[in-house]
Formats: structure tokens, C-alpha cells, sequence
């Protein structure tokens, strides 16, 4: 599988970013998302967007790496690059930099991403988590003890959850239920469910 890291230019991620550099395949900076590639001494493969919030430092930085300019104004950085992310085929994108910030680009970014699960998985890195879109079920390991919550974003049919204190097994639920603060039990852990859409998060 071919592995994409995009870092945007939300909240200045900290040293587990060159971590996830490291073991990407490709490093994609949204826009400003540079300027956070250099406060943490990474150097994209490419940068991204209509180009209005590089620094003028990040450019001269990173004056070797192409910055792909997008000129239309109808869509985001954030999905300026998801977009050429799926035309160039990759399987996975690892985001960080997407979350904190203004809040409204925050809860934005957790929505634009919803047209790209089905050619793509993704996950959110953030300090102390990652946050998971899902319009399919998931199985994964994680740390005993370690809380997890699922916010449906649309009614999510046939919830099942297993390897966690607080269990479902095929509720529905609709839009403004959630389940906050579950506790993982189990390393195999699997959340299941037939239709909808919901973020998962996880704790590290």
C-alpha cells in the first residue's frame, strides 16, 4: 500500500510528526501546511494549494520542492490535496495539522473528507489520538485502557462494538446520539456497522 502524509496548517503538530514523515511514502503540505513542515524539520516532496499562506521563509526553505499551484477558489487547500492525493492513486493518507486552529476549519475538514473514503483510507493524527472517518467497519488493535468514542455524522445503522467495556451489538443510531468515553478492553478491537457515517476516536 502506498502511504501519503498531508500536513495542513492547523495546530503546530509536535515531534511525532517526523515520525509519520518517516514512514510515508510521500509528504504533501497543504498550503500554509509548509510552514508547519518547517517548524518541524521535514521537507515535503511537494506543496500544495492556491498558494496564498507559504511564508515567504518556507518558500525560500524549500525552494527545491515543487509547489503545485491550483487556481480555483471553490474548494479548500485541504481538499485541493486530497484531490491530486486520489488522481496520483494513493491508498492511505495519514493528515496532521488538520484539527485545532479556527474551529470552523476543524469541524470543515472532518466533513470534506467523507467524498474520498471510498478510494482512500484516512485518519487524523493529532497530539494523543487519531481520529478515524468511517463509512465502513473497522478492525484495529489498541492499548488496554486507552478511551475511545464514535460520533455518528450521519444516522449509522447496525452499530456493533466489540473489545470495549461499553458493547453495541446492532443499534441504530441516529444523528446527535454518540458514545463518548468507551474504554478499550481488548486488543483486537472491532467497530462495526452497516450504512452512515461516523468519526471514530482513538487515544494513543
Amino acid at each position: 500500500m502506498s502511504k501519503a502524509l498531508l500536513i495542513c496548517n492547523g495546530e503546530k503538530p509536535g515531534a511525532w510528526l517526523k515520525k509519520l514523515a518517516r514512514e510515508a511514502d510521500f509528504v504533501l503540505a497543504a498550503d500554509g501546511g509548509a510552514d508547519n513542515a518547517l517548524a518541524a524539520h521535514i521537507t515535503p516532496d511537494a506543496v500544495i494549494g492556491d498558494l496564498d499562506s507559504a511564508s515567504p521563509r518556507a518558500r525560500k526553505a524549500f525552494a527545491e520542492v515543487p509547489f503545485i499551484r491550483v487556481t480555483r477558489q471553490d474548494n479548500t487547500d485541504f481538499e485541493k490535496a486530497l484531490d491530486w492525493l486520489t488522481l496520483q492513486k494513493f491508498d492511505e493518507c495519514i493528515i496532521a495539522g488538520a484539527t485545532g486552529g479556527r474551529l470552523d476549519f476543524t469541524l470543515g475538514n472532518f466533513l470534506s473528507v467523507y467524498p474520498y473514503l471510498t478510494k482512500m483510507n484516512i485518519v487524523f493524527k493529532a497530539k494523543g489520538c487519531s481520529i478515524y472517518p468511517l463509512i465502513k467497519g473497522l478492525k484495529f488493535s489498541a492499548r488496554k485502557g486507552a478511551r475511545m468514542s464514535i460520533i455518528p455524522l450521519t444516522p449509522c445503522k447496525n452499530i456493533t462494538l466489540k473489545g470495549v467495556k461499553y458493547r453495541l451489538n446492532g443499534a441504530d443510531w441516529q444523528l446527535g446520539q454518540t458514545g463518548i468515553s468507551n474504554v478499550i478492553t481488548a486488543q483486537k478491537t472491532e467497530v462495526l456497522f452497516d450504512s452512515g457515517y461516523m468519526l471514530m476516536y482513538l487515544e494513543d
